[in-house]
């Protein structure tokens, strides 16, 4: 790929770049700023050469629909403030409006189109749907950059089609994501410890079977260790259970004995008879051994045996990375697991990498700065294809002559 400083002299002109400023909101408030701050250098690199920035971005899932709640509106607010300019919105994406903000822009001046996923061919599987819509931004720019590395993993017209169209290049975020995820996969110091969590473990089977190859320690918390503890032929209770992959785990443990690596599942759970996510409220919580689960409990974090033989296998790692809270972390009582691994990370002299998503927002919620961590990911969902082997469209296309 190239790198943004591989662009030549930019005065002038007009650079198209795809960000991701899909940030949790509290009405309009956002609640954690972190994916437009990692934005930033990039932004500020651009800004000195002279260039007229065009900011494309998305917030939530529109579905094709100009809808005012998912407004970018948010975003360009707190992006002005971070960047001490005026961060120009467009009314629409690819319409009259938007070509009249970037014809107005000056040399170093910012202008954010309103969110791309507004338009319905955005996110089509239809290729000449979205080849047209690319056309649309691709007008709207000289250059392309790349530096959404959360959408990257996605064959989209603002990620995808409009790469093959401009000259490319990626930006300092995309580069520096792709950077740590090649460490992880190719230059691990040992040893080597991943921690996943998280609801589904249907999400992270193919993370494991890759990882399996190159990790000494898999520790496996939050709601997809409860398929392990069956696998295991423990009783469950009402615990998140994915029936169709108990075999399939129980091969991972084999696999795991047989090849001298391990996988640490929980050895005490905290068990709640009522959960209510939404309404971030849960019954009371009683803490039982992991193969002592009630019929009428359901684990909704590990325990603190557990939080002490997590830390320990973190604590001894020289390379961790992190995907998935330990348990239902929304709600107080249920976050004690997510908080012991995050503070084994960020006391760690290892490199530690949290991947992206809901541990990011956890590990910032629980009050932890950034820098308390090696690499904190922007990009769950495409962190973890990486990690599993997958081939993301939105980095290959910046291999490719436009």
């Amino acid at each position: 790929m190239k790198s943004v400083e591989d662009l030549g002299d930019l005065r002038g002109k007009r650079v198209l770049i795809r960000c991701d400023f899909n940030v949790p909101l509290d009405g309009d408030v956002i609640t954690d700023d972190g994916r437009i701050k990692a934005a930033l250098p990039t932004l500020s690199f651009l800004r000195d050469q002279g260039a007229r920035i065009v900011i494309m971005a998305h917030l939530g899932r529109p579905k094709g629909q100009v809808n005012p709640a998912f407004s970018l509106a948010p975003a360009a607010r707190r992006l002005a403030e971070l960047l001490g300019t005026e961060v120009k919105l467009a009314g629409d994406v690819v319409g009259p409006s938007a070509t009249e903000t970037v014809a107005t822009l000056g040399d170093g001046e910012v202008a954010l189109l309103e969110n791309v996923r507004y338009e319905p061919a955005e996110e089509s599987k239809d290729d000449a749907e979205r080849a047209a819509l690319a056309e649309k931004y691709a007008a709207l720019g000289d250059v392309f950059v790349s530096d959404g590395f959360g959408v990257v993993h996605r064959k989209q017209a603002s990620v995808y089609d409009v790469a093959k169209l401009l000259p490319n290049a990626a930006g300092y975020l995309v580069a520096k994501e792709v950077d740590v995820l090649k460490r992880l996969t190719q230059t691990p110091e040992k040893p080597y410890v991943v921690v996943l969590g998280g609801a589904k473990v249907a999400d992270k089977l193919a993370v494991i079977d890759n990882l399996l190859k190159v990790a000494d320690t898999l520790v496996i918390g939050g709601g997809m260790a409860y398929t392990f503890l069956k696998a295991k032929g423990y009783e469950v209770g009402i615990s998140l259970l994915d029936k169709e992959k108990i075999e399939t785990c129980g091969s991972y443990l084999e696999q795991a004995a047989a090849s001298g690596k391990q996988i640490l599942l929980p050895v005490d759970v905290r068990v709640v008879a009522e959960l209510d996510i939404a309404g971030r409220h849960a019954s009371e919580v009683t803490v039982v051994a992991a193969d002592a689960i009630p019929a009428d409990q359901e684990g909704a974090d590990i325990g603190p045996e557990t939080e002490k033989l997590f830390a320990e296998a973190i604590s001894a790692a020289r390379t961790i990375f992190w995907n998935g809270p330990m348990g239902v972390a929304e709600i107080e009582s249920l976050a004690s697991g997510t908080n012991a691994v995050a503070t084994a990370l960020a006391a760690s002299d290892g490199f530690s990498v949290v991947g992206g998503g809901d541990s990011a927002a956890a590990v910032r919620n629980l009050g932890f700065a950034d820098d308390s961590f090696g690499h904190i990911s922007t990009g769950g969902g495409a962190s973890l294809e990486y990690l599993e082997g997958k081939e993301l469209p939105g980095l290959t296309v910046l291999d490719e002559e436009a």
